[in-house]
C-alpha cells in the first residue's frame, strides 16, 4: 500500500476510534445519571431527567439505551453482583441463620439507600444475559441458605424464597412513606418479620427502637403532601 493510502486510512480510523470514545463516555454518564435519579425517585423516573442530568439528549439515550429495562438492568448489574456475592458468602456461614438474617437485613439496608433497588430486583421483565447470571447466582445462594437454615431447625418449614420478595415489597411500602420522616422504622419492621421466619421456640433478638408518635405523623403528612402533588402533576407519557 502507498504512504498516500496509509495515510488515508489513518485518517478515517481516526474519526471512527473518536465516535466510539464518545459514545462510551455518553454510555457511562448515563448508566452513573440512572443511578443516582433511580437510586432518589425510582425506576419510574422519567428518563428526560436522566438525560438531562448525564449532559446528553433525550435521543441520544434512546440510542444507548432502546428501552427502560435495558438501562435498569446496566444500572442495576454491578448491584445485583455485589448482593450475589454477598449472599453466597452467607450461604457458607458456620451458622445458617446468623447468614440468612445478615443477607436479609443487607437487602433491607439497600432498599433503604436506593429506591429503585426492589423493583430492579423483583421485576421479572426480560433482562440481558450478563444479569440474569447474577439473579440465578443469587436465587442459588439464597435456596441453599434456606435449606440449611431449616436444615438446622432455625428457620421455619414452611418458608418458601417467594417470602423474601413479599418483604422486599412491603420494607419498599413502608420506606416509601416513612424515609424522611422515621428513616430507620423499617428496621423495627425486619426485626418482626424475622421473629415471623424463626422456627418456633428460637429465642428472639431485641426489637429495634420504635419510631417516635412524632415521626409517624410527620411521615404520613409528607405522604399525603406527595399524593397531592402527583394528583395534581400531569403524568409523563
Amino acid at each position: 500500500m502507498s504512504s498516500e493510502h496509509e495515510a488515508s486510512g489513518e485518517a478515517a480510523a481516526a474519526p471512527s476510534r473518536t465516535l466510539r470514545a464518545d459514545a462510551e463516555r455518553n454510555r457511562a454518564r448515563l448508566v452513573e445519571a440512572a443511578r443516582s435519579v433511580f437510586a432518589e425517585n425510582g425506576i419510574e423516573s422519567p428518563l428526560e431527567n436522566i438525560a438531562e442530568r448525564a449532559g446528553v439528549g433525550i435521543a441520544t439515550l434512546y440510542r444507548r439505551f432502546p428501552t427502560r429495562e435495558e438501562l435498569i438492568a446496566a444500572t442495576y448489574e454491578a448491584k445485583l453482583a455485589e448482593i450475589a456475592d454477598i449472599t453466597e458468602e452467607a450461604s457458607r456461614a458456620p451458622d445458617a441463620w446468623t447468614g440468612f438474617r445478615d443477607c436479609i437485613e443487607h437487602f433491607c439496608a439497600t432498599q433503604a439507600e436506593n429506591q429503585g433497588f426492589t423493583s430492579a430486583v423483583i421485576m421479572t421483565l426480560p433482562v440481558p444475559a450478563e444479569v440474569s447470571v447474577h439473579r440465578e447466582r443469587l436465587r442459588k445462594s439464597l435456596a441453599a441458605l434456606v435449606q440449611r437454615a431449616q436444615e438446622e431447625g432455625t428457620l421455619r418449614d414452611d418458608f418458601v424464597l417467594e417470602d423474601i420478595a413479599l418483604l422486599l415489597m412491603a420494607t419498599g411500602a413502608i420506606l416509601g412513606v416513612t424515609r424522611e420522616a422515621a428513616p430507620h422504622a423499617w428496621r423495627r419492621l425486619l426485626a418482626y418479620q424475622l421473629e415471623a421466619f424463626r422456627a418456633p421456640g428460637d429465642p428472639a433478638d431485641p426489637l429495634p427502637t420504635a419510631p417516635t408518635a412524632m415521626q409517624l405523623r410527620r411521615a404520613s403528612e409528607a405522604h399525603r403532601a406527595r399524593v397531592r402533588q402527583t394528583h395534581r402533576t400531569p403524568s409523563t407519557p
